[in-house]
């Protein structure tokens, strides 16, 4: 069995939550040795992925509306694989689409109108011609496919960049963390507004760093005691979550959630609001209650005994979320198909 990945989300300017399955994936099959892969991508400089690279001649972009009108050509494998819903449906392939959450539909106002159109209309392409559907929680959709995604990811901490990194910031002291996308639906301004109610409360005043590139929307105007970091290298973000306080991720609407099991992974408390990463190791709020985040976060930075549960809570969620499990569920999926 042959199997064509399409990994055209790694071009993107900021490949997100979805670039980093795409990422995990590829480890989970090497390390289970699954050696029949080629990968999809419009045009570029090799993505040294460790498997063959197809590259497009046309660019990412124009990649995407081609196969959005049915222009794709055929298939290099017996399986095509798609890590998002921009997907080619070659004739006569049996198609795999990712579907990562239906956040648009719950949170419209988070989307701009083009992209709420383009991710609906993608979603209908994909429940009519895909062969089935994978998703890393269950979102309720027709012929899905649920398989968790890994934790297992990061590189080991670079230590001494992210401590170069943080006397840059200007930050010397123990630190909370958030890290996520800039953009509506991450939920920052009420994450900021429960930060400031906090902060007089805190046994100091530890700054909240925010890692994380900027997506679209408004720019985000950090508050007295935020520092934006920007985008970091995997290694000095595992770094970061070793060092924090807490990590603190309350986003509208998450069909999975990497953040909190990559800190929970590395041994940090986590606060959270709903999502199917978490399995109950996090403490939970409403991402909506900007007094009930402020709480969650004074009782994770602060209380030893919380902090204490909260820290085994996540090791034992992150014990089993592997990509190589999420790998083998991946070639079971795909076998059957083929």
């Amino acid at each position: 069995m042959t199997v064509e990945i399409v990994v055209d989300q790694l071009r993107r300017r900021v490949p997100g939550g979805i670039g980093t399955y795409a990422r995990g994936l590829l480890q989970g099959l090497t390390a289970i040795h699954q050696p029949d892969v080629t990968l999809l991508a419009g045009r570029g400089p090799d993505l040294h992925l460790g498997y063959p690279l197809r590259t497009s001649p046309l660019p990412s972009r124009v990649l995407t509306r081609a196969w959005d009108r049915g222009l794709c050509g055929r298939a290099h494998g017996d399986v095509v694989h798609a890590v998002s819903t921009a997907a080619p449906y070659p004739r006569g392939t049996p198609v795999v689409v990712v579907v990562h959450d239906t956040a648009w539909r719950s949170f419209p106002d988070a989307y701009p109108p083009r992209g709420r159109r383009w991710h609906e209309a993608a979603l209908q392409r994909a429940m009519a011609r895909a062969a089935a559907i994978v998703t890393p929680s269950d979102i309720g959709l027709d012929r899905q496919v649920v398989i968790p995604e890994g934790s297992d990811h990061l590189p080991p901490p670079d230590a001494d960049a992210t401590r170069r990194l943080l006397d840059d910031l200007g930050v010397t002291t123990p630190y909370l963390l958030t890290v996520s996308t800039l953009e509506p639906r991450k939920n920052l301004v009420r994450l900021m507004d429960a930060y400031q109610r906090a902060l007089s409360a805190l046994p100091e005043r530890w700054p909240l760093v925010v890692a994380g590139a900027a997506g679209w929307g408004p720019s985000v105007a950090p508050v007295p005691g935020v520092t934006l970091a920007g985008p970091v290298p995997p290694a000095v973000l595992a770094a970061l979550y070793a060092g924090a306080r807490c990590l603190v991720y309350v986003p509208l609407l998450e069909g999975w959630g990497l953040p909190p099991v990559e800190a929970m992974r590395a041994g940090t408390p986590v606060v959270a609001s709903p999502m199917p990463s978490t399995g109950g190791a996090a403490l939970e709020v409403d991402p909506r209650d900007v007094d009930a985040i402020a709480a969650a976060l004074l009782t994770a930075a602060g209380d030893e005994a919380v902090r204490s549960e909260l820290v085994a809570a996540g090791r034992e969620r992150t014990r089993d979320l592997t990509w190589a499990t999420t790998a083998r569920r991946h070639v079971d999926l795909w076998s059957e198909l083929a």
